[in-house]
């Protein structure tokens, strides 16, 4: 049996994937703002999202570990990875301040009533007073204006926080999709 070699550049391969998946989030991005903008604040949105996202990944790291010849450590899965989530966020964040700052600046305040108005019903089912609404109002408010229209130092921090998760996530992936190379066909003993 013949061993085979890469000769892919796997970061490269990283790179690639995370521009394609995060220009996929951009076109969702703006076909759901432009048809139906009130759906962005559903829990239902929210859940697609991330069964597409859940399924990007899977494909995207198949595809660079075939591409790796089958192959690859913990440490190489987990780069490569990481590379690949982090571009996709940075992509999208992005995008994200430039649409509601240049291109829509009604979407920030868009967005901020359609998530109170959704977060007002769910405070009335769960049975809250009138006082208690307004004090958990309040401070929704604050949380969707640091999220809408972030300080610059807000936007670092936010991004910062997101980076972690996103390599808790890779950590994850990494563990579920490293394959090592057999001790037969070369591969080191575990």
């Amino acid at each position: 049996m013949e061993t085979t070699t890469t000769t892919v550049n796997l970061k490269q391969e990283a790179l690639k994937n995370g521009l394609i998946w995060g220009a996929i989030n951009v076109i969702i991005f703006l076909a759901t703002w432009y048809t139906a903008p009130s759906l962005m604040s559903s829990y239902l949105y929210s859940g697609i999202l991330m069964l597409v996202g859940i399924g990007l990944a899977v494909f995207f790291i198949l595809d660079m570990r075939k591409k790796a010849g089958g192959f690859w450590t913990f440490g190489e899965a987990l780069w490569n990875i990481f590379v690949m989530f982090l571009l996709s966020m940075a992509i999208m964040y992005v995008f994200n301040f430039v649409f509601g700052k240049y291109i829509d600046p009604s979407y920030p305040q868009t967005m901020k009533e359609l998530v109170l108005t959704k977060t007002e019903s769910t405070f009335e089912s769960l049975g809250m007073t009138e006082d208690q609404i307004a004090e958990a109002m309040s401070a929704s408010q604050e949380s969707l204006d640091k999220q809408f229209t972030p300080t610059f130092s807000q936007a670092v921090v936010g991004f910062g926080i997101a980076s972690i998760f996103y390599f808790i996530g890779a950590l994850i992936f990494a563990a579920i999709f490293k394959k090592n190379r057999p001790v037969f066909l070369g591969g080191e003993e575990a």
